[in-house]
């Protein structure tokens, strides 16, 4: 059998048809599933089949009696054993339940049977939902005129999960909040409407890519529209256990004009505060993101690769290596995320990056010692040479005398 999903309602015939329609009607035909809807009012026990009165206490509106909401669930209980089930899960829709989620409806999905009772009205005498209920869940912080709506909510999104019901598995595990985040993009035929094409990455056949690009606007499409859905994802899975794609944090080389936008703010940021203290602030002033992104842009040309760190999507490292000659340059990390082990993480990558070099090497100002203190732990020792000197009898824009001194990994 199934799984067998009632609604207790006012309006079974609303109910009853929706679930009849479309995928969820398609399946309970083939018997993958059972949906039944029940009258509350065929179990009242007045003559004008009234199910509400006012309130105790005063107030507007109308509150449903709990006598044929209780009669109905102990008829469907009566049903479910008959049919040698157990006995079912039984769910208030109410705007004061606990706010309904994807996680939610997998836990649901487990249940054999499953019984919403939909409220409707100012609401439910408290006596019969303390008597029957297993849990209340409300879809959202709003107000419907009833429960129905809502009811069918929920069981659209549990069935849909049962085997049967959808052709595959993977269509509702690629789908938003399956994995806590939002779908991606979809597109479908014509390539081109009105303008707009479709993005070339999913017309190339290369599934890797494509599941790549997927991940990557899945992510971003989260981080923008729901970040606080976004948090919960990233807090929930560590960087160790996701797939690339996946991470929270990840290193790319940069290529794009908004890579080397973000490299250039990043190099600007970390070029100031080292030069703080040692060169006038009219010369800190100076160092624009303009000016560095034009120096970027220049060593790409001479072979040197950038690389840009990001975490949650948002840049906050960048480290520089070239092949030629074994260096490294330009380890930065934003203020915001000093002390967080990306400093450690882009030398460590930066170094691999140059594994042709037994000994890479790097310069660093004499007076930054934070930076020398993690090279020094990390295997990197000073040669004895120093790269340039900065004097202020010969530079009007230095302060401080200070010099860049070469040091190398020694492991």
């Amino acid at each position: 059998m199934g799984m067998r999903v009632d609604i207790v309602t006012l309006f079974p015939e609303m109910c009853q048809q929706v679930l009849d329609a479309s995928i969820i009607g398609r399946a309970a035909r083939r018997g993958c599933i059972e949906t039944h809807c029940h009258q509350i009012r065929d179990y009242t026990l007045n003559k004008q089949k009234q199910t509400d009165d006012y309130p105790y206490g005063g107030g507007c509106g109308m509150v449903l009696y709990a006598q044929p909401i209780a009669d109905c669930l102990r008829a469907v209980q009566k049903e479910v054993a008959e049919q040698g089930r157990p006995a079912p899960h039984i769910v208030f829709l109410t705007a004061g339940g606990q706010r309904y989620t994807e996680e939610h409806a997998r836990r649901l999905a487990q249940y054999d049977n499953l019984t919403l009772v939909c409220g409707h009205y100012e609401g439910i005498d408290e006596r019969v939902i303390e008597a029957f209920a297993d849990e209340e869940i409300s879809i959202g912080d709003y107000i419907l005129t009833g429960g129905e709506l809502a009811s069918l909510v929920v069981a659209d999104s549990v069935l849909r999960l049962k085997p049967g019901v959808l052709a595959e598995q993977k269509g509702y595990e690629e789908e938003s909040y399956w994995d806590g985040l939002l779908e991606y993009p979809q597109y479908t035929r014509p390539e081109v409407w009105e303008g707009r094409a479709v993005p070339d990455v999913l017309l190339g056949g290369d599934h890797q890519k494509i599941d790549a690009w997927r991940g990557e606007k899945s992510r971003e499409r989260t981080r923008l529209r729901r970040p606080e859905l976004y948090e919960q994802w990233c807090a929930s899975h560590p960087i160790t256990e996701l797939p690339k794609w996946k991470r929270g944090e990840n290193v790319r080389l940069v290529k794009t004009e908004e890579q080397f936008a973000a490299a250039a703010k990043l190099f600007a940021e970390g070029r100031r505060a080292v030069c703080a203290g040692n060169w006038t602030e009219e010369y800190c002033a100076g160092l624009t993101e303009e000016e560095l992104l034009a120096q970027l842009k220049a060593e790409k040309k001479g072979g040197w690769a950038c690389y840009l760190h990001t975490t949650k999507d948002v840049p906050d490292g960048m480290v520089s290596v070239d092949h030629k000659t074994g260096r490294i340059e330009h380890l930065f990390v934003s203020g915001h995320a000093r002390g967080k082990g990306i400093g450690r993480k882009m030398l460590d990558f930066a170094r691999k990056k140059l594994e042709e070099y037994e000994h890479p090497r790097l310069s660093v100002l004499d007076t930054n010692a934070r930076a020398i203190a993690l090279y020094r732990r990390m295997g990197w020792k000073f040669t004895g040479e120093k790269d340039m000197e900065f004097d202020p009898a010969e530079y009007p824009s230095v302060v401080k005398k200070c010099a860049l001194l070469w040091m190398q990994y020694e492991g």
